[in-house]
């Protein structure tokens, strides 16, 4: 009986590892054969799990969706990397007591040298969220299903009320951002979750149009850092993309590989004397392809400082 129920826990374990898989192939992981297969995917079945068949040539076994969450068998590296993730999860803000309970639950039935494992890797590990706004799980999950679904989204923001049809979730780290076509103004819109109160019913449904971008995380780092500000600033660094990454944070600037020596650099302000300090603080050089005022605006700040400094 005890080989049995070690077998089926194998089982599902095989399951929940991988979306499909034939008789032969869980028949030879455990070592039996593929009747005895049939007999213990019957008894998961008996015991609430929802283990789908099918037939015929290339036909398997899939562990289906059920009403309620099944235990869920990790490995020790899973469990490891989960409880990791967890811990970091739970600096991101408006998620950080959930994932608190699920790490406590996790590390209750964690064997003890997994426990130790995890606890040294915690110790080790410093997370560096800032402190932002708190986001309502259940708005997220609203949004979310809207973005799904392809339902319009009716919300109250601030003082205004917006219709917009709702496309990706954005997390910079510290907030959350909802990227949206704004029907009101016929143009992307990012609006940040925690200022938004999202009305019921959701809007009719909407045929999806086009990405502004491909690559959505690129085009929200460029709006946030460039395209809202008066000054757009465009540089050729002469260095390795990776290096300036390093010194310049997503939230100042987009930096794009051109090479293996230069990048560009892409970053925005109201301010000619903040955009003229930050690419001289950046420590490389560079070029400035755009806006004009910027060149000569380095000029300026260039003697500026130099007055400074012979009067000093």
């Amino acid at each position: 009986m005890s080989e049995t129920s070690a077998r089926l826990l194998s089982l599902l374990g095989l399951l929940q590892a991988r979306l499909d898989w034939t008789g032969h192939e869980l028949a030879d992981r455990l070592s039996v054969s593929p009747r005895t297969v049939r007999r213990d995917v019957e008894r998961l079945r008996d015991l609430g799990y929802p283990v789908n068949a099918t037939g015929g040539v290339g036909g398997g076994y899939q562990l289906g969706v059920g009403a309620r969450l099944p235990p869920l068998l990790l490995d020790d590296d899973e469990a490891v990397a989960v409880a990791v993730g967890l811990r970091t999860a739970a600096a991101v803000t408006g998620i950080e007591e959930i994932s608190a309970r699920a790490l406590a639950k996790l590390d209750h039935v964690l064997p003890e040298r997994l426990r130790r494992q995890v606890a040294t890797i915690a110790a080790a590990m410093v997370t560096t969220a800032g402190p932002g706004a708190e986001v309502d799980t259940t708005t997220l999950a609203a949004i979310a299903a809207a973005v799904r679904d392809h339902h319009r989204l009716r919300f109250d923001y601030g003082t205004e009320q917006r219709d917009v049809e709702p496309y990706r979730l954005v997390h910079s780290g510290r907030r959350w951002y909802l990227l949206a076509w704004d029907t009101g103004r016929g143009d992307w819109r990012t609006f940040r979750v925690d200022r938004l109160t999202p009305r019921t019913p959701t809007g009719p449904r909407f045929a999806p149009r086009d990405l502004p971008e491909q690559d959505v995380g690129r085009y929200f780092v460029r709006s946030m850092t460039t395209t809202r500000f008066r000054y757009r600033a465009r540089l050729t660094m002469h260095a390795p993309a990776t290096e300036v990454a390093d010194e310049v944070p997503p939230t100042i600037g987009l930096v794009e590989p051109v090479d293996a020596e230069t990048c560009t650099l892409r970053l925005g302000s109201d301010s000619l004397d903040q955009l003229a300090v930050w690419v001289a603080a950046f420590g490389f050089e560079f070029e400035v392809h755009e806006p004009p005022e910027l060149r000569s605006h380095l000029r300026e700040l260039t003697a500026r400082l130099g007055r400074a400094a012979d009067r000093g």
